[in-house]
């Protein structure tokens, strides 16, 4: 499952960062407290060497670390050229109180992958 989000006003008068091909974006371990929706290009979400995920145009990644302040469970490493646009958590608190149903996507998604982590645990 891509994890597309329905344009939330995530872009609109957004500042949004270049970031070439290969660049890790953040790593596992490492503190976080913004998360990340893509506005152009492909971001792998990896777990060891693995890819998990690939998100692309309209994903959101990183939603983890700003809702629970843990460290980073995943790897994200640009796949190509992306535009992303960072959401801190005073942006993702104004997000979720203007637009509800965007609180409602992201539980969704962590559900999604929270289920796809447990069946590959599991097989």
């Amino acid at each position: 499952m891509n994890t597309p989000a329905p344009r939330f006003n995530l872009f609109r008068r957004s500042e949004f960062e270049t970031v070439p091909a290969g660049t890790i974006i953040f790593s596992a371990g490492d503190a976080g407290n913004c998360m990340f929706a893509v506005r152009a290009g492909e971001v792998e979400l990896l777990v060891g060497d693995h890819v998990v995920e690939v998100v692309t145009e309209d994903g959101i990644f990183g939603e983890m670390a700003i809702i629970d302040r843990e460290p980073r469970t995943a790897t994200a490493r640009a796949r190509t050229a992306c535009e992303l646009v960072r959401i801190d958590e005073p942006r993702f608190n104004f997000l979720v109180q203007e637009t509800p149903l965007f609180a409602l996507h992201v539980l969704r998604l962590l559900a999604h992958r929270l289920r796809r982590a447990n069946d590959l645990t599991l097989s």
